[in-house]
């Protein structure tokens, strides 16, 4: 007969058992970390997601996106498998805190970087302006265009919500800035239809002590109180006034610095002639012009003819100690954070 009083066999394994499983296998999580993780649970303000740790972590609504996110769905969706980054470590709960924010940002700044490395022009939209200058967003990053390199006659805030070209000036993710140039996408664009020893015609759009400066088809040459003529000038504004139409010649394109540098002085038939009779500097422009290209050509021959006849007694390149250039620009004004905390 067989015995129905049988008892339940003991299981060795207890809740501290199992505990002390889970601690002999579990991952050791740091913040900084990128781990895979699985969305299990979707709330009003946040989500909860097995990364494999003791504890669910947890993701909230503002870490979701590099953008603004208004509800988690827009981002996650229900047993989605993605990347996260740990951002804080354990709380008193032993729960971990992620980001998905964070690994846009660092994608962001690896991007630009190398957009800045190929010398890209980008487009992005003014989304803001500040007393400096103006707000772009480039990868997802905040983008600042200095005044003084926003080539337009348009007051700053006509500008929100237009779409500009613009060229890199700083891409610096250890200071979180990053510096945009609206002039100098323009002025490349303008100089690769441009040359050195080219009559041009344009007209003043500003005056200062040192020289005046020239619009050009849409960017802005500068007339330097040296080059305006052989004789003496005690200011530009002696020869020129505002909105004055004029003819000049084109005597450098600095497409590093995003400049386009004038004269009249080359002009000139004789010395003198800007200030005594400038309409026969207008009308003998373009034989001037010819004249000081021949000149030119003649000067860079002469250079490559001298560069041969001493190239056995120059130093080896690396005992040449180049000129330390100046930063494409110098900014003064304050430049918001690219990412924002």
């Amino acid at each position: 007969m067989v015995n129905q009083n049988l008892t339940a066999p003991e299981i060795g394994f207890t809740h501290e058992d199992f505990a002390a499983l889970l601690d002999k296998y579990d991952y050791h999580f740091s913040p900084g970390d990128v781990v895979p993780g699985t969305v299990f649970s979707i709330e009003p303000r946040g989500a909860l997601i097995d990364i494999g740790a003791k504890t669910a972590a947890y993701i909230p609504i503002q870490e979701m996106s590099i953008n603004r996110v208004d509800a988690p769905e827009e981002v996650l969706q229900s047993n989605e498998t993605r990347e996260f980054f740990i951002l804080t470590d354990e709380n008193e709960d032993g729960q971990l805190t992620l980001s998905i924010r964070r690994i846009e940002y660092m994608r962001a700044w690896e991007r630009v970087r190398q957009l800045q490395a190929e010398d890209a022009t980008v487009r992005s939209g003014v989304f803001a302006t500040n007393r400096g200058g103006a707000l772009v967003r480039i990868e997802g990053l905040r983008g600042f265009i200095p005044g003084s390199h926003i080539s337009t006659r348009k007051p700053k805030e006509d500008l929100v919500g237009e779409e500009l070209p613009l060229k890199f000036l700083e891409v610096d993710e250890e200071r979180n800035r990053l510096v945009l140039s609206h002039r100098r996408a323009l002025v490349e664009r303008k100089m690769n239809r441009l040359e050195v020893g080219e009559v041009v015609i344009g007209t003043v759009r500003g005056i200062k002590p040192y020289g005046a400066f020239i619009d050009i088809g849409g960017v802005s040459g500068l007339l330097h109180i040296s080059e305006i003529s052989h004789e003496h000038i005690d200011t530009p504004h002696s020869v020129f006034n505002v909105n004055d139409e004029v003819k000049v010649m084109i005597i450098d394109l600095d497409a590093e610095r995003g400049r386009i540098s004038l004269s009249t002085k080359q002009l000139e038939p004789e010395p003198g002639d800007m200030i005594k009779n400038r309409d026969l500097v207008y009308d003998k422009a373009e034989e001037m012009a010819a004249k000081y290209r021949e000149q030119l050509l003649a000067k860079q021959q002469g250079l490559t003819t001298a560069v041969e006849a001493v190239a056995e007694e120059v130093a080896p390149v690396d005992a040449l100690v180049e000129e330390e250039i100046p930063a494409a620009t110098e900014i003064e004004e304050e430049i918001p954070a690219a990412t924002e905390e």
